[in-house]
């Protein structure tokens, strides 16, 4: 298959990307906010001095990733590499909080333990201008055709699954995919059985057989705070009040904005480890293919939901939802009046006409004690 449409670029097409970079305003000016104390002509040289990914990720990027941890957490950490082959490729499917730092983050870490960084499945939906497209392309990133058409559906997927494949067992890459399209705006995290059934199109063997042969290893993402939280709350508000509303390239830039340079808190990776066995026994138990992908979703979640991390915020929202004083003991008075000056502060920064208080902070609530929520359940 040609995968020329979707790919990622190739080394020798890194050159020519970073100098039509360079040449890209708007771009450059992102990248003096970045690198305030290099002045934009410096700047273009040293993006038109590198000639193949690696290096740009390490020297240009990789420093950025340390700028956020430093200043806009209280620490990320990767855990769980034990429970993996740093020579193995794998399909990590994750939960998705972040548009662009869930996969930036665990990039920056993957180099810190000595491993190569992972390709990200990136929508169409977010490549707002063709610059965009040149760095996310240039950076291992390939597109996921979002809205091909009815028509054009069948082919993308296919086209999108061999790409997969290939990744995986020809050029032994590992690749990131968030589980579901979209990111889990109130934080209930679910694997889309689509995107398990697009994964199969890819393969000649049984549906088990074929997920089997990505080597899957679901990986859980937590962060303490969610600098987007605001933004995902009123769009629950606009869609209740309009069904049909539905975000613009502009909201995507700004929830870009947000959730790269707001607070996180604490931010936690974990491994879960690769789940073939587990694939290929549900293969052998269950033999109708929408009960099988059914429940190869349901592991997933299940692995990724027993290893967030829980921060006190997941448990003061749920003590706060529920009415109740349960897990009290684990957070004081303070940090629970802290936690709601929080949400109050957050829900002042959304601008509404009919803007509803009380149905704002309530979906606010759910995103924070949502992984609690379900966290207990598969520990139950």
């Amino acid at each position: 298959m040609n995968f020329d449409s979707i790919r990622c670029y190739h080394q020798e097409e890194v050159p020519a990307t970073l100098e039509r970079l360079s040449n890209e305003k708007q771009f450059v000016n992102i990248l003096s906010t970045i690198y305030p104390l290099l002045p934009k002509e410096v700047l273009k040289q040293r993006l038109t001095s590198f000639d193949n990914t690696d290096d740009f990720q390490k020297i240009m990027v990789y420093p950025f990733l340390q700028y956020i941890e430093a200043n806009l957490t209280k620490g990320i950490e990767l855990q769980g590499v034990d429970q993996i082959d740093k020579k193995q490729p794998y399909l990590y499917i994750s939960n998705h909080r972040d548009i662009i730092l869930d996969s930036s983050l665990l990039c920056g870490k993957l180099l810190e333990h000595g491993m190569d960084t992972v390709e990200i499945a990136i929508g169409d939906n977010l490549l707002v201008f063709p610059w965009i497209e040149d760095l996310v392309r240039m950076n291992k990133s390939f597109i996921v055709r979002r809205n091909p058409g009815a028509k054009q559906m069948l082919e993308s997927s296919q086209l999108l699954s061999s790409y997969i494949a290939h990744t995986i067992n020809e050029k032994k890459h590992s690749i990131w995919i968030a589980q579901r399209e979209g990111r889990a705006k109130d934080a209930d995290d679910r694997t889309q059985e689509s995107l398990l059934k697009m994964f199969n199109m890819g393969g000649t063997g049984t549906f088990a057989e074929n997920l089997a042969a990505l080597h899957i290893c679901p990986l859980s993402i937590s962060y303490e705070y969610d600098p987007c939280d605001y933004l995902k709350a009123k769009e629950f508000q606009q869609k209740r009040d309009n069904p049909q509303h539905k975000k613009t390239p502009e909201d995507d830039l700004l929830n870009m904005k947000t959730g790269v340079m707001g607070y996180k808190g604490k931010v936690i990776y974990r491994i879960a480890g690769e789940i073939t066995e587990e694939i290929l026994q549900l293969g052998n138990d269950i033999q109708n293919r929408n009960e099988l992908a059914a429940a190869i979703a349901s592991l997933i979640d299940a692995k990724i939901h027993s290893n967030y991390e829980i921060y006190k915020v997941n448990l003061i929202a749920y003590d706060i939802l529920n009415e109740s004083t349960t897990y009290n003991k684990s957070y004081s008075l303070l940090e629970k009046l802290d936690f709601e000056k929080y949400l109050e502060m957050q829900i002042k920064k959304i601008n509404l006409e009919n803007k509803d208080v009380d149905f704002l902070k309530i979906r606010m609530l759910e995103m924070y004690a949502n992984p609690f929520r379900n966290a207990l359940l598969v520990n139950s």
